[in-house]
């Protein structure tokens, strides 16, 4: 593939270190700690706040707290505080974030694999209706996100979650995340080879393992054995993809250094071929590597990216295999054009005669009141498994054919469209200031305004939409909704409206995308000079944008290529 490495911002190439100078890398410059983050995580690691949450700060509340261990260590078992109510975008870099921080928390439940039994879903619904005021949003990491969380009640949410499998164990903090996997490992009649068991081998190995808790900054993984690509490998920093060797039968394509935020990279392939049985020491190879040789000098350039853009995958490679495996990888292949959509919405047929059904919420956002009816409707059902997409989606797997129509009805009824139109069904949206503490707008009521406006706008050409057009919304620069690849990415700022008046915006990125169906590869999207539109606006700017394309569009032409095409006054 062609390796985009530009910062759209600034159109420059993601800059490698100067000679000489120390990037704090342990293999290379020892391991004195350069920055503040170095310095109290070297004191005390992350892992070892849990004992205070449940033996101190749980009972004696949030004042009890130390700055160090409520801004940096909670992180490495899912706490951020929150924002604070009443606290405009205006505000959010003039503000540190003692300023910024309400007493209460973000708690991000990690779901490896996207994987939840019946059990572990009323579990998660018990815990937002009783802990959390009801707050559940899905992530496009697979993860829960709760908000409103008291510290003297985390010990007891920790409780409830672990008797049923469940871990907030480095769902944040400078550790390795949760490992995004194929929401159809095991049910797809299509599937190259089933991810699960490399995930449970990484996930019972190396999480909450005090060697790895301790990385230059986050570590984000991707492992899919589906041919539709469904787990977006090309901004992570280590993927797996599913491959067929020529000789060697069914395995991994590595994929590595990919990351969006201020300065997007995509990841390379590395052109190793990787069996199934190595697929977890490969993996742990990776991530000593950035370990070891990530960037610790600067926070804003410790991610495995900007290792990757001064190593080359070539040295990524020779380092990979002689220093952490000890052995050759063979060569192998590239994966294949992707199959289909990659978040499986609709109803589908398993390979072994039941159906998954796929299904979409409004960006993201559910209940305890909605994933307590999940369950019972999952209940009445007869089956036992769900899972979460890197989408901001939710698929059902097990359904018998007899429970079809009254499981799809039931998700209706709960807003949970199994036919959604391409508008609610191609847009998401990262939490925003409602709770961010980096946002500068609201995003998860802006982008359900915008999808309500287009449904019915564009009501009467619906059904040319015949390729995807992603919409994604961010509250601020850091790209949690990935907008650098969307057909229209929205990156939240203060904005000068028509009457000079000013408020919540979005500068507008155009053509990013994924490898898809309808995309061989992924490529980062275009900033137009000067494109920015105000929240109230937003529907006007999709709407004009999509009819043109509609107009103007070749034979076969997606959006993104539209947008890439024409001039830039076509896309104003």
């Amino acid at each position: 593939m062609t390796t985009n490495t530009a910062d759209t911002a600034t159109g420059r190439a993601l800059r490698p270190p100067r000679a000489g100078r120390s990037n704090g890398q342990w293999a290379v410059d020892g391991r004195e700690p350069l920055n503040a983050n170095e310095v109290w995580k070297q004191e005390d690691g992350g892992l070892n706040v849990r004992e205070r949450i449940e033996q101190v700060y749980s009972k004696e509340g949030f004042a009890s707290i130390p700055p160090q261990d409520l801004s940096g260590r909670f992180r490495w078992w899912g706490l951020y505080t929150q924002r604070k109510p009443g606290i405009d975008g205006g505000r959010t870099a003039q503000l540190d974030d003692t300023e910024l921080s309400d007493e209460y928390f973000m708690l991000r439940v990690r779901l490896d694999g996207g994987a939840l039994t019946l059990a572990q879903l009323k579990v998660l619904a018990d815990v937002s209706t009783e802990f959390a005021r009801g707050t559940a949003d899905i992530s496009d990491r697979q993860n829960i996100q709760y908000h409103w969380i008291r510290v003297e009640d985390v010990p007891e949410i920790w409780r409830r979650l672990e008797a049923v499998g469940l871990q907030t164990t480095e769902a944040c903090g400078d550790t390795p995340r949760v490992i995004l996997g194929s929401p159809l490992a095991g049910i797809a009649a299509d599937e190259i080879l089933d991810p699960t068991p490399v995930i449970d081998e990484i996930t019972r190995l190396h999480i909450g393992d005090p060697e790895l808790a301790n990385l230059p900054r986050k570590f984000k993984s991707a492992i899919t054995g589906h041919p539709s690509l469904d787990v977006v490998h090309e901004i992570n920093d280590v993927s797996l993809v599913g491959v067929v060797h020529p000789e060697l039968g069914a395995g991994y394509d590595l994929w590595v250094g990919g990351g969006l935020s201020t300065a997007p990279r995509l990841a390379e392939r590395v052109g190793v071929f990787v069996r199934e049985e190595e697929a977890a020491e490969v993996w742990h190879g990776v991530i000593r590597i950035f370990r070891d040789y990530g960037y610790r000098r600067l926070r804003t350039k410790a991610r495995l990216k900007f290792l990757l853009a001064e190593w080359g995958p070539e040295k990524f490679r020779e380092v990979l295999q002689t220093e952490y495996l000890g052995r050759a990888l063979p060569d192998g292949p590239p994966p294949a054009k992707a199959t289909g959509p990659g978040d499986h919405v609709g109803v589908h047929l398993q390979k072994d005669g039941n159906h998954y059904v796929g299904a979409a919420p409004v960006v993201g956002r559910v209940s305890g009141d909605v994933l307590h009816g999940l369950a019972d409707l999952m209940e009445a059902a007869g089956t036992d498994r769900v899972r979460l997409t890197p989408h901001q989606k939710l698929v059902v797997l097990d359904v018998p054919p007899a429970a079809l129509d009254t499981l799809v009805s039931g998700l209706e009824d709960l807003g949970l469209t199994v036919a959604p139109s391409p508008f609610r069904r191609h847009t998401m949206a990262c939490t925003g200031i409602e709770y961010c503490k980096l946002a500068i707008v609201e995003t998860k009521a802006t982008a359900a305004t915008a999808i309500a406006e287009l449904e019915r706008r564009l009501a009467d050409v619906t059904a040319q939409v015949d390729t995807p057009v992603t919409l994604n919304v961010n509250g601020c620069p850091n790209s949690c909704a990935r907008i650098q690849v969307a057909d229209i990415g929205l990156k939240g700022m203060v904005v000068t409206d028509a009457d000079g008046e000013q408020g919540a915006g979005f500068q507008v990125h155009l053509g990013g995308g994924l490898a898809s169906a309808d995309r061989d590869e992924a490529g980062l999207g275009r900033t137009v000079r000067g494109l920015k539109v105000t929240a109230a606006d937003l529907p006007d700017l999709v709407e004009r944008l999509v009819r043109r394309w509609l107009d103007q569009r070749e034979a076969g032409e997606t959006f993104s290529s539209w947008a890439h095409r024409v001039d830039e006054e076509e896309l104003r």
